[in-house]
């Protein structure tokens, strides 16, 4: 071969000799340029291209190290023996039928997942930036401490001693780049010999996490005060996963009685511990913010998840995990060589957003913008459905319908569906523990001797306006099932 038919862009981004190196691995890869067939020298290319010798040198160069050419003294460049190996097949956005997949676009979701960007404090967060690295500070590039920074997991621990009543130290504090990290990370330090009870229904989450995590599961019915604390007794687990300050999904509030019966069970035996996650308690519109269970504890018992994804933004992705003395010791023993997951200037930011004030302010405004939302919602809830009961009202960016004539998850959510409204069936939050999964079917429960469906809709992710549109399509999707 003399020539190579390569239509070089000069004012294209990519370097020319990229440019020559990625049309001849793509015609070898196509089989256009055949194994064992010569490429012109580096000399001719060089003159048919009109580039320099050395722009085809690196192109040839990378495609040696690749494998995709060869070197033969004396004879030149040929194209490489690969024919009837792997073959690597480039992904097509358009393929065979079934392969695409059909995303539905909905105008309204009601996702209890969401959390509004908008009121994210961009301006603060920046300035913050800045100060951070206003000097030429190496040692904020280098390795930092692997719990996380110190100057951070004491601020945390001033905050959750004033708003959640969590009493610890700087040194009981895991910093992790969100939630998962850090269970992941508590599993490593407790070993999986435990068995691991889990509210029905629950976090799925953290129950995939567990069961993929080679821990054995079990799930323990709840009533109207959370976890049942006979059911616990009688599971056989030591270990209690429960989130006492507002349920996901269900919004129940776990009382008093009913969090001294699980410290209880927990202090009863050697080795027993409770993890508390409390993902979202910064929102909460009727009474005083529950205090954590984490505060009650005596017995090094409890512990303690908290994260600034629901308060702040999903993305900065900081957790922090408060470990009881003795599981510290496993921590330090097991995992204390794992470096930290977070950046030492994004930790160093948050450090200053919470200790300026900012964060304070910033949760201010959130929980007045998500109660206004909260109040709108609920409003042209009662309006349209009076005989629609709700629940899980009073915390959380979230809350729960109950519907008892008959119709099922499934059609409620394809008639929402139809007026391009997404809803969320209960039933995906309940375990099948026979079968080892999360449920996705079905949608309907017993509920005092009676079969009611659940629907969960979040609110934090439209605004007013947009909750009332959405609420009115319910209504006109939802009026046409009824009997």
């Amino acid at each position: 071969m003399n020539e190579l038919t390569i239509s070089l862009k000069s004012g294209n981004k990519m370097p020319l000799y990229e440019q020559i190196y990625a049309y001849i691995k793509e015609e070898i890869r196509k089989g256009t340029l055949k194994s064992g067939e010569k490429l012109p020298s580096t000399r001719a290319l060089c003159r048919h291209l009109e580039v320099s010798r050395s722009t085809v040198e690196l192109a040839y160069e990378q495609l040696l190290s690749e494998g995709y050419i060869e070197a033969q003294p004396y004879r030149g460049y040929f194209v490489s023996q690969i024919d009837g190996l792997y073959q690597i097949i480039q992904p097509k956005t358009e393929g065979k039928q079934g392969e695409k997949r059909d995303e539905k676009k909905y105008a309204y979701d009601f996702t209890p997942n969401g959390v509004d960007l908008k009121s994210f404090p961009y301006n603060t967060w920046r300035k913050l930036s800045k100060e951070c690295l206003v000097d030429d500070r190496a040692e904020l590039f280098r390795l930092g401490c692997p719990q996380g920074e110190y100057g951070l997991r004491s601020a945390i621990s001033s905050y959750l001693h004033q708003a959640r009543g969590v009493n610890c130290a700087p040194e009981q504090i895991i910093v992790g780049a969100g939630n998962d990290y850090l269970l992941m990370l508590l599993c490593a330090a407790l070993g999986n010999s435990h068995r691991v009870a889990i509210e029905n229904p629950t976090y799925r989450q953290a129950y995939r996490l567990f069961v993929n995590l080679s821990y054995e599961v079990c799930t323990v019915d709840m009533d109207g005060k959370g976890m049942r604390s006979d059911g616990l007794e009688k599971s056989g687990a030591d270990i209690a996963f429960v989130m006492p300050s507002h349920h996901y999904p269900l919004g129940t509030v776990m009382p008093i009685k009913r969090r001294m019966e699980l410290l209880k069970w927990a202090e009863e035996a050697e080795g027993r511990y409770i993890i508390e996650d409390d993902y979202d308690s910064e929102f909460r519109y009727k009474g005083k913010p529950i205090p954590a269970l984490q505060g009650y504890d005596r017995g090094d018992k409890v512990i303690y998840i908290g994260t600034f994804s629901k308060s702040i933004a999903p993305a900065i992705r900081m957790s922090y995990m408060v470990l009881p003395r003795p599981v510290l010791e496993l921590y330090r023993l097991r995992c204390g060589f794992i470096n930290s997951t977070v950046s030492k200037v994004d930790q160093l930011i948050l450090q200053k957003f919470i200790e300026d004030g900012y964060y304070e302010r910033h949760l201010n405004k959130t929980r007045a913008l998500y109660r206004s939302r909260h109040d709108t919602l609920l409003a042209v809830l009662k309006e349209l459905a009076p005989d629609i009961r709700i629940s899980g009202e009073n915390a959380g960016v979230h809350l729960l319908l109950h519907f008892r004539d008959g119709r099922s998850e499934a059609e409620l959510i394809r008639k929402a569906a139809e007026k391009g409204v997404k809803v969320y069936g209960l039933s995906e939050y309940y375990v099948d523990e026979a079968k080892n999964h999360i449920k996705t079917g079905g949608g309907s429960r017993e509920k005092n001797g009676s079969k009611e469906t659940v629907i969960l809709l979040g609110y934090a992710n439209m605004n007013e306006e947009k909750i009332k549109e959405a609420v009115t399509l319910l209504g006109e999707a939802w009026k046409k099932t009824r009997a």
